[in-house]
């Protein structure tokens, strides 16, 4: 193989990268995304009428519960501490927009974490109003920023 992939060996088979040596440090990663809802939807989210209850309570523990998941689902993320977990859930005029932070202090970062959480709370959001619009999509979730570990601080551009 000409280039030098992390998460292959020279036979070119998948491999979790060891960290081992790696000195943990304090990180942490914010990500976001949105659920795009019509305006009855909206107007369901916003008076509580929703049928299957609070769907921000749901989604929020859904997210918070999903980022300390992430190992389990992403064969090749590595099982850190997972030290600290916000999600939160906005109601907009089109959906609602969430954004998750997850905090740490170990060998490797919390993006995928992150990502997960508002993976997995805009999944809850579209599980809990699915019975009032079928229509309703995820959008746009994404790495807005991190810090900390060898590559150092980055944030998504405006």
């Amino acid at each position: 193989m000409s280039e030098q992939f992390t998460h292959l060996d020279a036979a070119g088979h998948a491999r979790m990268v060891d960290v081992t040596t790696k000195q943990p440090t304090v990180r942490s990663a914010t990500a976001s995304g949105r659920v795009r809802c019509g305006p009855p939807v909206v107007a369901a989210l916003r008076s509580g009428d929703v049928p299957k209850g609070d769907v921000l309570a749901v989604a929020r523990i859904a997210g918070i519960a999903a980022a300390k998941l992430t190992p389990s689902l992403l064969p090749l993320a590595h099982v850190i501490g997972v030290h600290g977990v916000v999600v939160d859930l906005e109601i907009t005029d089109d959906g609602v927009t969430i954004t998750a932070t997850v905090r740490t202090a170990d060998r490797t970062g919390v993006e995928m974490e992150a990502l997960t959480a508002v993976s997995v709370a805009a999944l809850a959001v579209v599980d809990m109003v699915k019975g009032l619009d079928k229509s309703v999509r995820i959008a746009d979730v994404q790495l807005e920023a991190k810090s900390g570990g060898r590559s150092g601080d980055w944030v998504r551009d405006a």
